[in-house]
């Protein structure tokens, strides 16, 4: 599972005023030690544990982990209990609740479009974009995963995207013309395209296209562009924009492979209880 790194979360406390232990003089670090725990106070899908207790333990303190990302927490359970400085973890503390809340909340609405999905058809897919919040991707990204969604596309996958804001810069003959470049480039590798109507859909299938993204059509737009299609193209249909737990049925059931939701990225912290012990 995708983890942030130690010079983002030093950057993540350096935003908040908060030195990490190296930069802290020697008398601070000699001062009152606490324990701080942070609990979830509802029940949901949790992620970020991992990145909290390093958190910790750039000021200088020790962490256990008792949540890990990706796991369900029921109201009150512990996440995550940690010791150190009182200078530097009263301070951090509310950093790394942020962290916890905001990446939960991602986790648990992935969580749940995936679970009323799979209650339509447990054949699609569930992914989230790669193009996720800027400064926040890579915690988006873990957070996405953690409640069990796939990313799109996939890291590594041998496929080229042509996005549907580029695709008319070249004119009407753009889009045939790109895609033969892509098949001399990368034999053999399959090709996107993100379409925004039906008209668009059919003809990206006609030059060749091994996967449609229909991006933000309505539901029944797309069970139309599905049933044109037909049952004999033999490439992928992928629905894709901000489909939530609400509308994610609608899509399920109009014979698409998979949902690609950006919702997720947008969605209500977690609440998270953070409660400080003197030592």
């Amino acid at each position: 599972m995708l983890l942030l790194d130690d010079t983002a979360l030093a950057c993540l406390l350096k935003r908040d005023g908060i030195a990490t232990a190296a930069a802290i003089p020697a008398p601070g670090r000699q001062g009152r030690m606490v324990s701080v725990a942070l609990r979830s106070r509802g029940s949901g899908m949790i992620c970020g544990t991992e990145e909290a207790a390093r958190m910790f333990a750039l000021l200088g303190g020790a962490a256990d982990i008792a949540t890990a990302s990706g796991t369900r927490a029921e109201p009150g359970q512990l996440l995550i209990a940690a010791r150190g400085p009182a200078e530097a973890l009263v301070g951090a503390a509310p950093a790394v609740q942020v962290l916890l809340e905001w990446a939960s909340g991602v986790a648990e609405c992935a969580a749940r479009i995936l679970r009323a999905t799979r209650r339509v058809d447990p054949a699609v897919a569930v992914a989230c974009p790669r193009k996720a919040i800027p400064g926040a991707r890579p915690l988006a990204l873990k957070a996405a995963a953690a409640g069990g969604a796939a990313i799109y596309p996939a890291p590594g996958a041998e496929a080229a995207l042509v996005l549907a804001d580029c695709r008319a810069l070249g004119g009407r003959a753009a889009p045939g013309e790109r895609i033969a470049r892509l098949r001399q480039a990368a034999p053999g590798g399959r090709i996107a395209i993100e379409v925004r109507d039906g008209d668009e859909a059919l003809e990206a299938a006609g030059l060749g296209a091994d996967t449609l993204l229909l991006v933000r059509m309505a539901p029944e737009a797309v069970a139309a562009t599905v049933r044109a299609l037909g049952p004999d193209w033999p490439g992928e249909i992928l629905a894709a924009g901000p489909i939530t737990e609400a509308t994610a049925p609608a899509y399920a059931q109009n014979g698409v492979h998979a949902l690609v939701s950006s919702a997720p990225y947008h969605a209500l912290p977690a609440e998270i209880d953070m409660a400080f012990e003197p030592e």
